[in-house]
């Protein structure tokens, strides 16, 4: 069981290193679908995405490449909607014993938007003009980058999914950020809402520390070869292809 989830962690991080596409929108399905129960999936994938993502913060941090402002807004929004949505999942678990069925379709519908988000962003990226809204300052936008985070972080504590898809999307739309800083934020904004979801489902419980350890012994090398070769082949099909697969996953889970 360990050597497969360690090859299933070097795929994993092998195809988000070679397509920047998220890994817990391909890791948690697969977890659910290979019987482990869907708490500890998303559980164990946040604690996860939390080491994986603590290294990228650090090197965008090095490089100067975070809006700091805009993390900060999104994190007022986002962490206390992910831990509300945390306890209310434990909650109804404790009075209507459904946790797995509320995971599973919410999880199903989220698959769905990454797909479509990914595919947006895959596609349209070049295609946006600056617009009015994007050209303001942050701070004239704090209460809308409170209330995005807000909506996006319930969406994140429910299901793992969509700290980074989600977000980026919304950070490409809504705001003025270059590549880079679009990237570098958006991962280290997503580092601290689900350190703190993480953090919350390892107290319930929900974290398979040996499953967790097992992933990221596979990852870490899948990432760093994805990424060297990353240059070496087309972004666009691959993108394609993961989202197609991301949308089968979530039209089965429903």
């Amino acid at each position: 069981m360990s050597i497969g989830i360690i090859f299933m962690g070097l795929f994993i991080g092998f195809m988000v290193g070679l397509t920047g596409v998220g890994g817990a929108a391909l890791l948690t399905p697969i977890l659910i679908l290979l019987g482990i129960n869907p708490s500890i999936a998303v559980g164990t994938d946040l604690f996860y995405n939390s080491i994986t993502k603590l290294f990228g913060s650090i090197q965008h941090f090095k490089q100067k490449t975070i809006n700091l402002k805009l993390v900060k807004y999104l994190a007022i929004g986002s962490i206390p909607s992910a831990l509300l949505a945390v306890g209310i999942l434990h909650l109804f678990n404790a009075y209507f014993h459904n946790q797995e069925q509320i995971i599973k379709h919410s999880l199903g519908y989220v698959l769905i938007l990454v797909a479509v988000a990914t595919l947006i962003k895959t596609f349209m990226k070049n295609k946006i003009e600056w617009n009015q809204l994007q050209l303001k300052p942050v701070e004239e936008k704090r209460a809308m980058s409170i209330a995005i985070g807000a909506v996006l972080g319930f969406i994140v504590g429910l299901t793992s999914i969509g700290s980074g898809s989600m977000f980026a999307l919304a950070m490409l739309y809504l705001y003025r950020l270059g590549p880079s800083e679009l990237v570098g934020t958006d991962i280290a904004h997503a580092f601290l809402l689900v350190t703190a979801a993480g953090i919350l489902h390892a107290g319930i419980g929900n974290v398979d520390y040996m499953l967790a350890v097992n992933l990221l012994l596979g990852s870490i090398p899948g990432v760093i070869i994805g990424s060297s070769l990353s240059s070496k082949f087309p972004a666009k099909p691959l993108r394609t292809i993961l989202a197609i697969m991301i949308l089968l996953s979530g039209i089965k889970l429903i």
